[in-house]
């Protein structure tokens, strides 16, 4: 008997394979969701319970109504898959893969260290493509592309919060009246967190090709909303009386990180779902090709898919990554955590723009590291960077032995 056109064992791959697909999502959810709110959780501007329900609601709406759709370069950018041939072993490779990336950050998640989910399954699909075809067919600028961004992401994260923390030193602490300089300048440091979060969500989206077909319109609109902003923050700021000097200041810094805090977590729906949806998207659409559901687009239900495992990963293991993030590399001020937020939010927008494979988690490390580093090199505990460095090296090689394992057990079964 056969469902959809589909054989007993290709209705079995298709099982495993979304089963697996909503693994990574948890995965992702539980280990990545600290790029959003860890932040706001060591700088006590929300608690933690908060953090993980805030979290799990953003990243299911940023998943769905902004995920992007399944990306080319993880399908089809690190490995050719033409040079593979057969569609079993295409399908049973990219379901190593996912189970292979979900295994090593169930780990990671168990040890409470942050990875990159997306250089996870990069060293799965890695693996499956030197087992089923060689050297040959990796994509090895790609590679080394991803490689490079172990080093850029977190530098260039750290060296925009370390920035960011510094120029709110400059002009709020360092004044003779600190709430009189947040009065002055707060307002534009709200402006920038406005048009950083308007310029991520209307380029390239789906939003933001529906409301702004062009680069130009889309900076026209951002920069609406700065002005908007600003104005508006001039109006909120001006009423400024919670607390008195720099009590007063981390008040308003609190509002602002709270507010980045969430876009980061939308946006983090939005991006990183296609870790777990492009190749589950692989198998399904291999599996489908000749069956009576070929050619039916089932984009939307898998990245709500995506979106519900990571929300559930969240909200059951999500407190552990945020626990080292948050609190355990350096103490974090709303300030620091501002700082935080931003260096993150423009790295990984400027990355976005310029086609650069970064990873989320490097550069939420990098900038914490760097705000630590504003305040010297003793404010690091360099006992933990230590062990999220070495988790980061252990990532490739890791998942690549552990994707050719189950690949080669995959084929065993099947």
């Amino acid at each position: 008997m056969m469902l959809f056109g589909l054989t007993p064992l290709l209705l079995l791959i298709v099982i495993v394979a979304l089963l697996s697909g909503m693994y990574m999502a948890w995965n992702i959810g539980a280990n990545d969701v600290a790029n959003s709110m860890s932040t706001a959780v060591g700088a006590k501007a929300i608690t933690l319970r908060q953090a993980v329900v805030i979290a799990s609601v953003l990243n299911f709406l940023g998943a769905v109504f902004l995920g992007s759709h399944v990306t080319e370069t993880i399908k089809t950018g690190i490995v050719d898959t033409t040079l593979i041939g057969e569609s079993r072993y295409i399908m049973l490779g990219f379901m190593a893969a996912i189970l292979a990336a979900a295994l090593f950050v169930t780990m990671a998640t168990w040890k409470e260290l942050p990875v990159s989910t997306t250089h996870s399954v990069i060293g799965g699909i890695t693996g499956f493509g030197l087992i089923a075809g060689g050297l040959d067919v990796i994509v090895w600028k790609k590679l080394g592309e991803v490689a490079a961004s172990w080093v850029l992401s977190p530098v260039a994260g750290a060296v925009i919060a370390f920035l960011v923390f510094r120029l709110i030193v400059h002009t709020v602490f360092a004044a003779g009246e600190p709430v009189k300089a947040a009065k002055k300048f707060g307002p534009f440091f709200i402006g920038l967190t406005f048009f950083i979060i308007s310029y991520s969500l209307f380029s390239k989206t789906a939003l933001g090709d529906m409301l702004f077909p062009s680069t130009g319109q889309i900076l026209t609109a951002s920069f609406v909303i700065f002005v908007a902003a600003t104005a508006l923050g001039f109006l909120v700021v001006g009423n400024l009386t919670s607390g008195t000097g720099y009590d007063a200041v981390e008040f308003l810094f609190r509002r602002l990180q709270i507010l980045t805090s969430c876009y980061v977590a939308l946006s983090h729906g939005a991006n990183d779902v296609a870790n777990a949806i492009a190749p589950l998207s692989v198998v399904l659409n291999e599996a489908l090709k000749d069956t009576t559901l070929a050619g039916v687009d089932i984009t939307t239900y898998l990245l709500a898919l995506g979106g519900v495992g990571i929300a559930a990963g969240i909200l059951t293991w999500g407190y552990k990554v945020i626990r080292t993030l948050g609190s355990r590399i350096t103490d974090l001020t709303n300030t620091r955590g501002f700082s935080v937020d931003f260096g993150t939010a423009t790295t990984v927008l400027a990355a976005s723009k310029l086609g650069l494979p970064i990873s989320t988690s490097h550069t939420v490390v990098g900038a914490v590291i760097g705000v630590g580093l504003a305040r010297g090199l003793e404010a690091i505990d360099l006992a933990v960077i230590k062990k999220i460095f070495y988790s980061w090296a252990f990532t490739l090689p890791a998942t690549i032995v552990m994707s050719i394992l189950i690949y080669r057990g995959f084929l065993f079964i099947f």
